[in-house]
């Protein structure tokens, strides 16, 4: 199994490698020397839903060239575009200012969350999976590393489980308990004790990486808010920001996000461009509503950031061919219904087949990469 590495030592270990992609989400002129306290501050802002807080944020930019980020993952089965186009754009994003970030490889809270059934083998192989979808969709890798979590804190227990510990006793369990959310749960869901655990040691991981800034989805925020109350019991005076990307919505009407367990609920990774060409053609899309509509959040958070300029191809009875330079421009014409919803899914399934062939290739031509996936979708997805 792969052990905690760097991501660029990583890449370079085949000889059939995919050439590597266009980062995501960057301008060309994203030199970080180049760029002022407010050009970085407003770029790593841009990664967030929500920003607690925004002045800790502003100063720790203006105070430390190289802040830590991190992230942590379940390998829990295939990987969709949010995890794989959105998390690149977001780390691009920040490691153009000059931070580094860290992937936790949870491999070790996958299994007590009973994900892959809690076996620990398929998790591993899982996790080295989603390694090379990130390899090969645009991530720049020069100041990403990935860590597993298991072999981690096997090599510091004392030092990681003191700080469990001592987070442990300084909640009640009815406060714990409200992290449930961060596993995919209700708080009053059945809890095996293992899901007490979970908190605890998501909490420590901040501490134990030495986290600046946590940069996770809104679906974590419990936790991470239990982070920063940890900081007033130990008087801690710098604690880390929260900086939370928005979920993404499913693709059938009301889902509030991706499910890996419901496939056409989301755009996975690898999925061929017939696939995609088919759930984007199925996806709830309203005439004219912007909320609620999950091909306008597409382009918004996945297609948008990563190309710039979305062109719309219609026959000339239907209005011509239209080029939009902005999301906003597009949010226009589709409020007005200048553009209809076929002509969006058309525009919004090719540019994220486009988005998605480096991947494929990636999976096709690399051996180890080929066994891998083929690996991963035998396995049942566990809830």
């Amino acid at each position: 199994p792969l052990h905690s590495t760097s991501a660029r030592t990583m890449s370079s270990t085949s000889s059939d490698a995919a050439p590597a992609p266009t980062e995501q989400g960057v301008p060309e002129a994203a030199a970080e020397g180049a760029m002022s306290l407010d050009e970085k501050y407003e770029r790593c802002r841009s990664v967030g839903a929500e920003c607690i807080m925004d002045d800790e944020l502003r100063l720790l930019l203006e105070k430390k060239p190289n802040p830590l980020c991190y992230d942590g993952f379940e390998p829990s089965g295939r990987m969709h575009i949010a995890q794989g186009i959105l998390k690149s754009i977001n780390v691009n994003k920040l490691t153009s200012c000059g931070c580094n970030f860290v992937f936790w490889v949870a491999d070790w809270f996958a299994m007590l969350n009973n994900k892959m059934g809690g076996d620990l083998k398929k998790i591993r192989i899982v996790g080295q999976y989603m390694i090379e979808v990130w390899k090969a969709c645009g991530m720049d890798m020069s100041r990403v590393e990935f860590k597993w979590s298991s072999d981690e804190i096997n090599r510091n227990p004392d030092e990681y489980w003191m700080l469990v510990m001592n987070i442990a006793r300084s909640f009640n369990v009815s406060r714990v308990k409200r992290c449930a959310q961060i596993m995919g749960r209700a708080a009053g869901d059945e809890m095996p004790a293992a899901q007490i655990m979970y908190p605890c040691m998501q909490c420590a991981d901040i501490f134990y990486l030495k986290a600046d800034i946590c940069q996770l989805g809104v679906d974590q925020r419990k936790v991470n808010m239990l982070a920063r109350e940890y900081c007033s019991v130990i008087k801690r005076k710098f604690k880390p920001v929260i900086l939370s990307h928005p979920m993404i919505m499913g693709l059938r009407e009301g889902e509030e996000k991706m499910s890996k367990s419901v496939p056409d609920s989301a755009i996975f990774m690898e999925d061929e461009a017939n696939i995609v060409n088919s759930k984007i053609k199925k996806a709830f899309c309203p005439p004219r509503q912007i909320p609620g509509n999950p091909c306008i959040e597409y382009m918004k958070h996945i297609v948008f950031p990563s190309v710039g300029t979305v062109s719309v191809q219609r026959k000339p009875e239907n209005g011509g061919d239209r080029e939009y330079k902005s999301f906003e421009e597009l949010v226009e014409d589709y409020e007005i219904g200048y553009l209809h919803p076929g002509d969006l899914k058309k525009a919004l399934s090719s540019n994220l087949n486009a988005l998605l062939q480096p991947v494929r290739d990636h999976f096709k031509n690399n051996k180890e990469a080929n066994k891998l996936m083929k690996q991963v979708r035998k396995f049942a997805v566990t809830r």
